[in-house]
């Protein structure tokens, strides 16, 4: 079985129920998530063995957070206790032409002051088929960019796959480093790109559109500065209004363009988390199919996502599999 392990941090999600304003609502609902995490229980529940490395708050809620985790069949033992609070976000939830909001509070955080020296990376990557990091992590303190430096090497002593997801939030990026020289160094130890002209252009300065042409232009920049990626996958997405999205895949894998087909989703429930859906539905495609039937995997996985209340796509394999197959109906399964 293929063991990923993941790294970064978890939080806690707030929110009041259903599409109403905070200052409307004196109910709260909770979730637990963060974009790593999420890529692990969603790879978990598609039969693969994870493991998540992280830092929690030494109370009870961290416990919580690690008993979700588990539930979810995510290796939690490597997970250090923190005297600093676990990070959290609140959210409230758009309808139609109202977009939903994010407010975060990840400053001074249990994971932001994780200790490099305690992540005994030697032993957690010894097993290991697949790392998977996102720009996240390297924003959200140096130590945290230090603990992934540290994995990254290892993992490419060790051989291991990398995705990286480097995406670029300004907001987050608040220690004396130039955030892009960072990413562009993290990437350069990577083998798998999750991203497209956005991402490409915010690590090269450059200006390359989102079409065909401008994304395949884009993949060979990358892969001639940064020669340790391989392939290049990408989501578009198109947003009629708050509920109703359209996306479909696409990829460069350094010989062929590839895309699919686009789903598109009328009536959605739950926005968020949706692109970690697809990184992990990319993961499990490359470790299982091939390059094609991975990127019709991954938009299949992102589409489904957008019904499953939570951060994590609690999905399994063969209802990513009935979607690709064309059965959209959503009728009932007896």
């Amino acid at each position: 079985m293929s063991k990923v392990v993941t790294f970064g941090e978890v939080l806690m999600r707030i929110a009041p129920l259903g599409n109403k304003k905070l200052k409307q609502s004196n109910q709260l609902e909770y979730y637990f998530g963060g974009t790593e995490a999420n890529v692990a229980i969603s790879l978990s529940q598609l039969g693969n063995k994870t493991e998540h490395i992280s830092a929690v708050s030494n109370d009870f809620v961290g416990d919580a957070v690690k008993s979700y985790l588990q539930k979810y069949g995510v290796n939690t033992s490597s997970i250090m206790d923190s005297k600093y609070p676990l990070g959290l976000y609140f959210l409230e939830v758009g309808a139609v032409m109202r977009s939903s909001t994010i407010s975060y509070n990840r400053s001074n955080t249990a994971f932001s002051n994780i200790d490099p020296k305690l992540i005994d990376w030697h032993t957690i990557l010894e097993d290991c088929t697949w790392f998977h990091w996102t720009g996240i992590t390297p924003a959200l303190s140096y130590n945290a960019y230090q603990a992934l430096k540290e994995g990254l090497q290892i993992a490419n002593e060790k051989g291991i796959t990398i995705s990286a997801d480097p995406a670029y939030r300004s907001n987050l990026w608040n220690y004396e480093k130039n955030a892009i020289d960072i990413l562009n160094e993290l990437v350069s130890m990577s083998t798998i790109f999750i991203g497209g002209p956005n991402e490409i252009n915010e690590l090269f300065k450059t200006t390359f559109s989102h079409s065909k042409e401008g994304f395949v232009a884009g993949s060979k920049l990358l892969i001639n500065e940064h020669s340790s990626i391989k392939k290049v996958f990408d989501k578009t997405r198109i947003s009629v209004n708050a509920n109703w999205h359209k996306i479909r895949a696409r990829m460069w894998n350094g010989n062929e363009y590839a895309q699919t087909d686009e789903l598109e989703i009328t009536h959605v429930i739950d926005r968020i988390g949706t692109g970690d859906a697809y990184a992990a539905g990319l993961i499990h495609g490359l470790l299982h199919y091939d390059d094609i039937m991975a990127l019709e995997f991954a938009n299949a996985a992102c589409a489904i996502k957008h019904t499953i209340e939570g951060d994590a796509n609690l999905v399994t394999e063969k209802e990513i599999l009935n979607i690709i197959q064309g059965n959209l109906s959503g009728r009932i399964i007896r």
